[in-house]
């Protein structure tokens, strides 16, 4: 394995990451059998067509783990570990949707050495869910 450059001592407040995802019917049925949340809101197109939301949305803790994703494996990257994850969920994701998750470094913690982390997923230019996130960067003996 090869060592991340993303250290506490390299992370500066500002650097930001931004992927993008398009969530199938099949990833949220994935999602749904895993983890056995099969609310008919997320799978279901005729109970979800009754909703206030008029189609299945994604489940808002299938955009937790891509948002986990998009600190685990791409900025900060390999080797940190998430201490803290917390979110609001602002508006719903259409499932087949294409969302941007965005992750920026907001804070540097001296005293434990982590980094606190500002989270989002967009659906276009509009914010779907807004977080905040504290990790041991890489190289911190997380791994």
């Amino acid at each position: 394995m090869h060592s991340n450059p993303n250290t506490y001592d390299a992370l500066e407040v500002g650097q930001t990451n931004i992927i993008h995802r398009t969530i199938t019917a099949e990833d949220v049925q994935t999602f749904a059998d895993v983890t056995g949340d099969d609310n008919p809101i997320h799978i279901d197109e005729e109970a979800a067509a009754q909703t206030r939301f008029g189609k299945p949305i994604v489940h808002g803790v299938f955009l937790l783990g891509i948002i986990s994703k998009a600190l685990g494996r791409d900025f900060p990257g390999p080797g940190c570990v998430a201490v803290s994850l917390s979110a609001r969920f602002l508006r719903p994701v259409p499932v087949g949707s294409e969302v941007s998750v965005e992750v920026r470094v907001a804070e540097k913690i001296e005293k434990h050495r982590h980094v606190k982390m500002k989270t989002y997923v967009y659906l276009g230019k509009k914010m779907c869910v807004a977080g905040d996130a504290t990790l041991i960067p890489p190289g911190e003996g997380a791994v």
